[in-house]
């Protein structure tokens, strides 16, 4: 699933905020050092729980005390490029799920955001660069220059959906990694921006990859995953980071156990962030149906009822309140989904009505609420109540003339089919 995208896109600029304890600035006291690692591990912390404003006066802090070092306005760049994600729900569902992504551009994102995000990115280059004029060696202002690279990549494709100029400074990064690694082979924390190039190389589209190898990028989903796999045993300071990327490449891989292993432990260390609960219950509920095919139906149920149980906690846990208030409406959704994939209907379709009744509920899920309550009525045997939701479908305001059209006709149709069982039977 794809709800940790912000997680992932991040993780290839965050690892070179953590080489503080490593490259230490010679101007610098113990004192500022030992500061400088506070702020920023408070504002990592907050990021992965989900708490922007948090992370924003602890980056901004680094900023303030620390002007000349370009880890204030990167970190900051982070945040902005990770909440703006989390906020666009439709980019989270698109990134590596389908070919669609790449083709479709009607995500539009605040011309304010890219700006500020340019500024960002540039005020940190700028210092980086000064660094490495004055030391060409300087192992920590190339790996700031390695991940503003991937952090441009990663806002340029997820965000403004510019693939080939994310190929640029996705391969910007990556090299500079290398060089990095050059100067300290034992820095392993650099693979994980080579890691994750290599995969996503490697998963690109056919068309896309072909045009990417004529442009020298060349990429390997095996290798990739090696390189993620030994950051996240072996590195110093990115193995969340490593294990966030893991949890949404061994959900591609169908690897679900590993998934629910990660998902678990991230979940425990950062209590408020839902998503990792949400990624375990879509493993348990994918490992439910590999125990199925397999003729286990005892696993089966047994997975399917420890999601549920997830979810219920979810909507039940106080400690969350605040987090899941913010995304109640994709909780119920997901909870929907899981319901209907376990035949449940009737459970399924009150969880999905119950995200169109959510205030301020992202429009297109509620849309997509509708539909699935539809289907979800239609499978607990009641026609009558999912006619009704399927044209509700149809009175959205994001739905198209042609796509109003299709739905007309598909309910006409699945209505007659209804009738025609209904009088074989009567």
């Amino acid at each position: 699933m794809k709800y940790l995208l912000l997680l992932v896109l991040t993780t290839i600029l965050v690892n070179s905020t953590l080489a503080f304890g490593q490259a230490k600035d010679a101007t610098a006291s113990e004192t500022a050092s030992s500061r400088m690692e506070d702020l920023r591990r408070t504002g990592l912390e907050a990021l992965y729980n989900l708490d922007y404003e948090k992370s924003r006066k602890a980056f901004s802090e680094i900023v303030r005390l620390y002007p000349d070092h370009p880890a204030g306005s990167q970190l900051l760049a982070a945040r902005l490029m990770a909440k703006t994600l989390y906020e666009s729900r439709r980019l989270q569902a698109s990134l590596f799920s389908s070919e669609s992504f790449y083709t479709k551009g009607d995500d539009k994102v605040d011309p304010k955001i890219v700006a500020e995000f340019r500024n960002l990115t540039r005020e940190s280059k700028r210092l980086a660069e000064a660094r490495l004029k004055k030391d060409p060696r300087d192992i920590e202002a190339l790996n700031f220059l390695a991940a503003i690279a991937g952090l441009k990549a990663s806002f340029e494709e997820a965000v403004e959906r510019r693939h080939f100029a994310a190929l640029k400074d996705g391969s910007e990064a990556v090299d500079r990694h290398r060089e990095v690694l050059k100067l300290d082979p034992t820095y392993v924390d650099a693979e994980l921006t080579i890691g994750l190039y290599d995969y996503v190389l490697g998963s690109l589209p056919l068309p896309v990859r072909l045009l990417a190898g004529v442009a020298g990028a060349r990429g390997s989903k095996k290798r990739g995953l090696a390189a993620l796999e030994r950051v996240a045993k072996e590195g110093r300071w990115s193995r969340d980071d490593a294990k966030s990327v893991l949890i949404l490449l061994y959900t591609r891989e169908k690897r679900y156990q590993d998934v629910l292993a990660l998902a678990r432990e991230l979940s425990a260390k950062y209590p408020r962030n839902f998503l990792y609960r949400l990624e375990a219950a879509d493993a348990l509920v994918a490992q439910a149906a590999v125990e199925r095919k397999a003729n286990n139906g005892v696993g089966a149920a047994k997975a399917e009822h420890e999601a549920f149980r997830t979810f219920d906690d979810l909507l039940t846990d106080r400690s969350l309140r605040d987090t899941v208030s913010r995304a109640l409406d994709l909780v119920h959704f997901k909870y929907g989904e899981v319901l209907l994939t376990a035949g449940q209907g009737g459970r399924a379709a009150r969880e999905f009505l119950a995200v169109t009744k959510v205030e301020r509920a992202e429009p297109t899920l509620v849309t997509m609420s509708h539909l699935y309550a539809a289907r979800a009525l239609d499978l607990a045997g009641k026609r009558d109540d999912a006619l009704t939701q399927y044209r509700q479908v149809l009175t959205r305001p994001d739905i198209s003339d042609a796509t109003k059209i299709y739905w007309t006709c598909a309910c006409r149709r699945a209505s007659r089919r209804w009738n025609s069982v209904s009088r074989t039977y009567a």
